[in-house]
């Protein structure tokens, strides 16, 4: 095994591996030259069997899971895909937010101002972030909540977009926070914690938790 893969791996079996990706770090290639080191690249060195299941932001940390059999990238992803996974992402927010709710806005890529992505309520595709306010605190003598987000869909930059629409951009999100609030924090304050879904194999249920690093 590589560094990179004994470093951050969480589970492995002959079907699917489990990693913990870190923030600023792509998990396909780029479209440019610069952009060609990413995860998938880094595990292909030294487990060629690795296949594509899902994706997290370059600045998103956490759980990332990869296949090793097509059993595995056809049955995981298709969990994926018809929502049969359970995802659980903590995040620290700007401002102090209270309590639990959901955000239902349809997210859509901005032709005008890429890479971002806009809260259109106008779009056909829902969008769908289940929040839970967790904890309060100051950095830099600022509020800041942290919250637990569950994707219930899992539209580009979903979660990024739905906080800063509720008012409460993740702090360090050089996207969608302002440069106080990104200035509160090195790194996009994202983290995939929790992950679940039905083993491609035996059919029981596997869970997997990644420690929040913020």
């Amino acid at each position: 095994m590589s560094n990179f893969l004994t470093e951050h791996l969480i589970h492995r079996d002959k079907d699917f591996m489990v990693i913990h990706k870190p923030a600023g770090i792509l998990t396909v290639p780029g479209k440019t030259e610069d952009l060609k080191d990413c995860v998938i690249s880094r595990l292909l060195k030294t487990e060629p069997r690795t296949l594509l299941i899902h994706r997290l932001d370059r600045d998103t940390s956490g759980i990332l899971v990869f296949a090793l059999s097509r059993t595995g990238q056809s049955s995981i992803s298709r969990q994926f895909q018809e929502r049969q996974t359970s995802k659980t992402y903590q995040a620290l927010v700007a401002g102090r937010l209270e309590g639990e709710g959901e955000i239902s806005v349809p997210v859509v890529y901005d032709p005008a101002h890429p890479p971002l992505h806009i809260a259109d309520p106008e779009h056909n595709k829902t969008a769908l972030t289940l929040w839970k306010a967790v904890e309060h605190s100051e950095i830099q003598g600022q509020p800041v909540t942290r919250v637990e987000l569950t994707p219930v869909t899992g539209r580009s930059h979903q979660l990024r977009v739905h906080m800063q629409y509720l008012g409460h951009p993740i702090i360090g999100d050089t996207l969608y926070a302002t440069e106080e609030q990104q200035s509160l924090a090195e790194r996009l304050c994202l983290h995939a914690a929790y992950l679940s879904f039905s083993h491609p194999v035996s059919g029981e249920k596997v869970e997997f938790h990644c420690a929040v690093p913020f």
